[in-house]
Order: structure tokens, then C-alpha cells, then sequence
């Protein structure tokens, strides 16, 4: 691959996809950090899907069951008797439907084990036909192979990657959207970057691709933040970090009460997806060994801490800047 003005190097791997599934990582709002990818894909002429693993009640709620641990969501008013207050995949549909004039589906996974997130995934490939999985991590956490100091909140996004690196027949990507935000979870970002620069030096990184405030997909991007924020009780912190990075805001700066007792460093950085081929990382993640088997996310939870009980841990290190 030579280099132009042009090139993106994720989008490079995706020319030939035709039936890509979107999906959030880490559960709760990591799905709307994928929609500027999205849309963007959609203008290509891709036939795009989104997915999220899911921290509402899937069960009660109007959602269509598709599988044990998988439901579709879609863009019907909810009703306010059963529908939960916190609800992202809902909040992106109906979004969509008062943008577009389109329903849209987003399939919502139950928080499980990896053996059923796997199932899951394994039976939506198949409905759908897809040729491509692109995971998005709100945040940069997902990219912690086991050592560091800190993993920040590691049982969804290891469930998933496990999920979708199991699977056989497609092509395999995770994008990070976010960097800084999880430093408000404990995350040292000098070793994200030192994993980033193995997994550069052994072919897996496919470069970071910038979000600017003027392009027509941010603006749907911040419509959409701004929407679900009307309509939750719980606003995401990654999704308005990243909104209040693109505005213009820089250092401490607040837009949900959730984090006013905390220090943020809002930052251009925020807005920039890190690409990866996930058949390169997951084998880096140590701890995936250990929650491969697991059926319940209690079981996933526990597989993780009998991981960190098993090692010794790098110490903390803070970028020398």
C-alpha cells in the first residue's frame, strides 16, 4: 500500500465489504461512536449493520428476540410503562427514524458469557450475511492486553473481542474512538500506545483517522449525543467527552453531572479512530484464555480476577510529555 492524500487505511480494508456489521464493544453508548463510520460507509454504498452489547433489560422491553442472547431493537415510540429510562440502542433508532424518515434495526447483545455472546454472533453473521465485523470501542480501553496497571473496565469489551475473533468466515476490525476518556477509569495511555507500537510492528495497525467538526457526519454525531441526552437518565461520559472535544472544549470541562466531582482533560486527541485488525490483537490479550468458556457475565467477571490474581503487573507509567 503506498501512500496518498487519499488513503485510509481502514477504509482501504473495507473496499471490497458489502454486508459490514457495526458494532459497540464495551455495551452502554459504544455503538454511537461508531456513527460517523457508519454513515460514512453507508455513502460508499455499503450495506451497513449496527449492533451493541447492551446494559438495558432486553427482556423487558419491546425488542424482538432473535436468538438467546441477541434482540432486535427498532424505531417504534416506546412505551413509557415498560420501556427502560437508559436504552441506548432505542435512543439510536428512534434518532435515526427523526433524522432520516428510515427505521433503522440495531441488534442489542445480552450481557453474557463469551460462549453465548459468541452463539450470538455466530447467528446474526448468518442472518444477515455479513462479510465484515468492525467492532468500535468508545474509549481506548479494549486495547489493554493484560499487564497493565490498570484494565479499566475490561469484561465487555474481552467478551466481545473473543466473540467475534471466534468467528471463521469473516474479516475483522476493531476502531477506537476516544482517547483520553478512560483515564477517567483508571487507564495509564502511555500503554496504550506502547501496544499500539507492537501491534504496528507486527502488521496490525491500521492508522488513526480524524473526525473534524465540519464534516456532515459529526453533525449528525452531535445531533444524535444531544438527543439521547434528552432522553436518558444516565448521559454517556464517552459519548459527551468526545461531543465536547469536536465543540471546541478543552481541558476540564463538563456537560453531565456524572463527572463534576472528577478532573477531565477534554482534547482534539478525543476525536481521532484508532484502527486495528482484530486477528492480530486478540491473541496479544492474555486474559481472553481465561473467559473463552465462560456462560454468564458473573462467570466472565470471575475469569477476569482469577486472571489479575495470576499476574504481576507493569507499573504505572505517565506519557512524558
Amino acid at each position: 500500500m503506498s501512500f496518498t492524500l487519499n488513503s485510509i487505511p481502514l477504509f482501504d480494508e473495507l473496499k471490497n465489504s458489502q454486508n459490514i456489521l457495526l458494532a459497540g464493544a464495551g455495551g452502554g453508548f459504544d455503538i454511537f461512536s461508531g456513527v460517523p463510520l457508519f454513515l460514512a460507509l453507508q455513502k460508499q454504498g455499503k450495506k451497513v449493520h449496527l449492533a451493541n452489547l447492551s446494559f438495558a433489560a432486553l427482556g423487558e422491553t419491546r425488542a424482538t428476540k432473535v436468538c438467546r442472547a441477541c434482540w432486535r431493537v427498532d424505531s417504534s415510540e416506546p412505551v413509557a410503562t415498560t420501556e427502560p429510562t437508559y436504552f441506548p440502542e432505542k435512543d439510536l433508532s428512534l434518532w435515526y427514524k427523526k433524522t432520516f424518515g428510515e427505521n433503522l434495526d440495531v441488534y442489542a447483545f445480552s450481557r453474557t458469557g463469551t460462549v453465548y455472546l459468541t452463539q450470538a454472533y455466530a447467528h446474526l453473521i448468518e442472518l444477515l450475511n455479513i462479510d465484515t465485523v468492525v467492532l468500535v470501542d468508545g474509549g481506548t480501553d479494549s486495547l489493554m492486553l493484560g499487564l497493565e496497571p490498570s484494565l479499566g473496565s475490561p469484561m465487555e469489551d474481552s467478551a466481545s473481542i473473543a466473540a467475534v475473533y471466534a468467528q471463521p468466515k469473516v474479516a475483522k476490525y476493531l476502531t477506537c474512538l476516544g482517547f483520553g476518556v478512560d483515564h477517567f477509569h483508571g487507564i495509564s495511555h502511555y500503554h496504550f500506545l506502547e501496544n499500539v507500537a507492537e501491534l504496528s510492528k507486527d502488521g496490525g495497525f491500521l492508522g488513526v483517522l480524524s473526525l473534524v467538526p465540519q464534516m456532515e457526519e459529526v453533525v449528525h454525531f452531535l445531533d444524535l449525543i444531544a438527543f439521547s441526552n434528552a432522553q436518558t437518565a444516565r448521559p454517556s461520559i464517552v459519548a459527551n467527552s468526545i461531543g465536547s472535544a469536536l465543540q471546541g472544549h478543552f481541558g476540564d470541562y463538563h456537560v453531565t453531572e456524572r463527572t463534576k466531582k472528577s478532573e477531565l482533560f477534554i482534547n482534539p486527541l478525543m476525536y481521532q479512530y484508532w484502527s486495528f485488525k482484530l486477528d492480530v490483537l486478540a491473541p496479544k490479550i492474555r486474559h481472553l484464555e481465561y473467559i473463552k468458556n465462560t456462560k454468564t457475565f458473573v462467570g466472565l467477571m470471575k475469569g477476569i480476577n482469577e486472571f489479575i490474581d495470576s499476574i504481576e503487573r507493569k507499573p504505572k507509567k505517565g506519557i512524558p510529555l
